[in-house]
């Protein structure tokens, strides 16, 4: 798995300044016993992960007692707004989550991270047992400030088996064909796919997708490098027009702008099979292995590259989403706070147990020597397939709204809401995103 290239753009942000006031919606669990007000802390999403961070936390603190860790765990969307906040008021937890990108970048040029570089140096069994590239995505300006603490996460297109052989159809390879299953799903009773639409987030992996495809990842990358009307590249505009061809042609079902990916809602129309595909990441299969397993053990899981658009200059094997989440050092823990934390990266994850962890939950860990582990895995199809996707893909593409600065994120996210809901027209889409290039 040396070969695996991951491409990650360098972006040029300000640090965000951030002013609203903390809001407390978080869980911890048992990981918290023995924790004090002066223990280091970890922030960590519900969901798929939840229950490994879990477990490998509460075995540190057993074996740790007075460096104990304590944990809390917070839903995607609301933890996304809340660490931004914390980090840049220098309130934010001793382990930082994130995703790498522009928003770790606001976080580096504000001081609000630790330079990790000699920690590498200094404990190279914890450097070579990371994928190389996947590790690189925590590099800024050639020092690494975050290292990977999960599994790799390219987007995947699923389909549900039972419907598509109910209308006797095949998963789409191209866009045309993608296109001409709507309304045959229509006839059926079963809307083509589920979407998360309050969360905004899972609309950009259609927009990143597309673009792709359409354009090629030098449409994104110019965008990152914040070259002056990036957003109006010619396969954005294409992109976006083809989204909301798809929106008017009823792709998506009724009332997907007030469903929430949060609450596995948008999964969960996939495996009672009231829409016959989603387009979600690869930490889906985690929720829908635990929420709906006779659903995954049974076969009627299935996943497919994202279709191909005719004359696209993008390669077919390209891959969009996270190469992996990360933790960043607060650089206004405590001394005590920063070596616990550091001992717990170096011995507490990513050992034989936690790897197991992650295998057994449905993900691919991204570290090396895996591939007997995932091969006695009776998820090993899925596995396999999401490791041939990260292993082949000539480019990954970090999830937009991690790669770009804080306040160019949020404004995508919301110019594209509004692109969904039909509110605006791609053109003015790209007007509107162009005068945030550089913030």
């Amino acid at each position: 798995m040396n070969n695996l290239k991951l491409r990650t753009a360098g972006m040029a942000v300000s640090a965000a300044a951030l002013s609203i006031a903390l809001v407390a919606c978080g869980s911890s669990g048992p990981a918290g016993t023995g924790a004090s007000a002066d223990s280091a802390t970890m922030w960590g999403l519900t969901g798929g992960d939840q229950p490994v961070f879990q477990a490998s936390v509460d075995s540190w603190n057993k074996s740790h007692p007075d460096s104990a860790i304590k944990l809390d765990f917070f839903a995607n969307d609301a933890y996304k707004t809340k660490v931004r906040t914390a980090v840049g008021a220098g309130q934010g937890p001793t382990l930082v989550y994130g995703w790498g990108g522009g928003v770790l970048k606001s976080y580096v040029d504000a001081g609000q991270v630790d330079d990790l570089t000699g920690f590498l140096k200094e404990n190279p069994d914890v450097q070579s047992r990371y994928l190389p590239s996947i590790l690189e995505s925590g590099v800024i300006d050639g020092k690494t400030y975050a290292l990977p603490n999960n599994k790799v996460q390219p987007v995947v297109l699923y389909f549900n088996k039972e419907v598509f052989e109910k209308i006797g159809a095949e998963p789409p390879k191209t866009w045309d064909e993608l296109m001409a299953l709507v309304p045959k799903f229509k006839a059926a009773g079963v809307a083509p796919f589920s979407l998360g639409g309050q969360s905004k987030w899972p609309d950009l992996m259609w927009l990143e997708y597309l673009v792709d495809r359409i354009g090629g990842p030098e449409v994104f990358a110019n965008i990152a490098a914040n070259k002056p009307n990036a957003w109006s590249d010619p396969a954005v505009i294409e992109a976006l027009t083809k989204i909301q061809e798809l929106v008017d042609a009823g792709g998506f079902i009724n009332g997907f702008s007030s469903i929430a990916a949060d609450s596995n809602a948008d999964q969960a129309l996939l495996y009672t099979g009231k829409a016959a595909m989603i387009l979600q990441g690869s930490w889906i299969y985690q929720g829908m292995k635990k929420d709906a397993a006779d659903f995954v053990s049974s076969g009627k899981l299935g996943y497919t590259p994202f279709p191909t658009v005719e004359g696209g200059k993008g390669d077919p094997a390209n891959v969009v989403g996270n190469p992996s989440n990360f933790w960043s050092v607060s650089s206004k823990a405590t001394e005590d706070q920063k070596k616990t934390a550091l001992e717990y990266v170096k011995d507490g994850m990513f050992n034989d147990e936690n790897v197991q962890s992650l295998i057994d939950s449905g993900a691919v860990p991204v570290v090396t020597g895996i591939e007997d582990k995932l091969a006695a895995s009776p998820d090993k199809d899925f596995l396999s397939y999401v490791y041939d996707m990260a292993k082949d893909a000539p480019h990954f593409t970090l999830s937009w709204d991690q790669a770009l600065s804080p306040a160019q994120g949020d404004a995508m996210l919301a110019n594209l809401d509004q692109i969904f809901l039909k509110k605006i027209t791609p053109e003015q889409f790209a007007f509107t995103m162009n005068a945030t290039i550089g913030k």
